[in-house]
């Protein structure tokens, strides 16, 4: 897997596998097909069924989450929600024939849970299995899909950050101090949270980016470069602090 790594966690927390920087844990299951995983119960009775990451990272921030009304048994690959962004509407499908037995009602107000918790607060529903064997013979670990998720995320050009961005700022050909004064402005005109992703082709740069959060108190999350250009995922504060001085 040459663009995995492990990431080990701490005490109780799940190992983690970086796939061409796009986390996926290992103590769960997955649909790659459907592009969902599965994490049984402590009992084994009950399972939490949520969406992959990369495809929360190729969507864009999520604007809409609406549950189906489905009684009784719901087979494989049938949708039990539908999801959209700006620029993605699918649904959401069971990897195994199951009953639905609770729906995370705090995505139809939150819907970019699934963007920033997609293994966590961002799950969609519960459900329990009609075979309970099913899930083991029919579904993959995270190491049997690395390869091919792998090869997903360089098809369709998937890019894992921190934060979802909420906006993306090309600005090629200018200089850094040109650059900065458009970020500072379209910041000044949106909330505190807000992440931006920015790309630019100064290679001055990544020292004046890290001047630049030190002097407005405003957090830069990331770093990423591909040929001649760099990527920075930065986000608006509500109580920026400051490290170093204007001109320092």
């Amino acid at each position: 897997m040459s663009g995995s790594a492990r990431l080990k966690g701490a005490i109780g927390i799940p190992t983690v596998v970086e796939i061409a920087g796009c986390p996926l844990p290992e103590d769960r299951l997955y649909d790659l097909e459907h592009d969902v995983w599965w994490k049984a119960s402590a009992e084994g009775s009950v399972a939490t069924v949520g969406m992959l990451g990369t495809l929360a990272a190729f969507a864009g921030p999520f604007t809409s989450v609406s549950f189906r009304s489905v009684e009784g048994v719901v087979g494989r690959g049938r949708s039990v929600a539908t999801v959209e962004s700006t620029r993605f509407t699918g649904a959401v499908r069971l990897p195994v024939d199951a009953t639905v037995v609770e729906r995370n009602h705090a995505l139809v107000d939150r819907p970019r849970l699934l963007n920033d918790a997609s293994y966590g607060d961002g799950w969609v529903v519960r459900v329990r299995p009609v075979d309970e064997s099913a899930p083991a013979r029919e579904l993959e670990s995270a190491a049997a899909i690395a390869s091919r998720l792998e090869e997903r995320i360089r098809r369709q050009h998937i890019q894992c950050w921190p934060v979802t961005p909420d906006l993306e700022m090309f600005e090629i050909g200018l200089e850094c101090s040109a650059v900065l004064a458009q970020l500072n402005d379209e910041l000044a005109r949106r909330p505190a949270g807000t992440a931006v992703r920015l790309v630019t082709d100064d290679p001055l740069s990544p020292i004046e980016m890290v001047r630049w959060s030190d002097q407005t108190g405003h957090a830069l999350l990331a770093h990423r470069t591909e040929g001649n250009l760099h990527q920075f995922l930065v986000r608006k504060e509500a109580n920026p602090r400051p490290r170093r001085r204007p001109g320092a």
